[in-house]
């Protein structure tokens, strides 16, 4: 019998993109389940609560599971990526790569998790040349100067993202 290949998507997400929805996507060609794990952030400074990020992956991730796999969207806190994907299950990291900045990070990090958990594999997987340019970062500063974000989010995300931006802009 084969083993089930479980997968983790680690990342803050703040807020998901169409770029992580891509990755996701294609993850779920590889893996039996994929573990959307987000991050707390906050170093990061996040626009959305953890509660919201992961809302926003649970409301994608019943368009996405439709044909093939399934995704679980749990919390990834203060703890080693390795040590979560152990208390998961995971046996594979997803990661997604947008360009050679975001590869010499990874690299760091991968070969790190090599010498800590060497039954852990790291995958990486290109990004899409149509989200190459899409960040997280980026599209929140769009959105906070009243820019359209509608082609780097899905139609609900865009929509959280532009009314926590409104209301900031109130605020301030």
């Amino acid at each position: 019998m084969a083993t089930k290949r479980i997968g983790l998507y680690p990342g803050t997400f703040d807020p998901p993109t169409l770029g992580h929805l891509d990755i996701v996507k294609r993850a779920l060609k590889l893996v039996d389940q994929l573990v959307i794990g987000v991050g707390t952030g906050t170093g990061k400074n996040p626009l959305f609560s953890f509660e919201e990020r992961a809302d926003m992956w649970r409301h994608e991730a019943t368009l996405l599971t439709k044909d093939d796999g399934t995704i679980d969207v749990q919390p990834f806190g203060d703890s080693l990526q390795v040590d979560f994907a152990r208390q998961v299950g995971a046996n594979i990291v997803v990661r997604g790569l947008r360009a050679m900045s975001d590869f010499e990070y990874e690299f760091q990090i991968v070969g790190m998790n090599q010498r800590l958990a060497p039954d852990i594999e790291t995958v990486f997987l290109m990004a899409d040349p149509k989200y190459l340019s899409i960040a997280s970062k980026l599209v929140k500063e769009v959105a906070m100067l009243g820019g359209n974000v509608s082609p780097f989010l899905t139609p609900y995300v865009a929509e959280k993202l532009v009314h926590r931006c409104n209301e900031k802009r109130k605020k301030a």
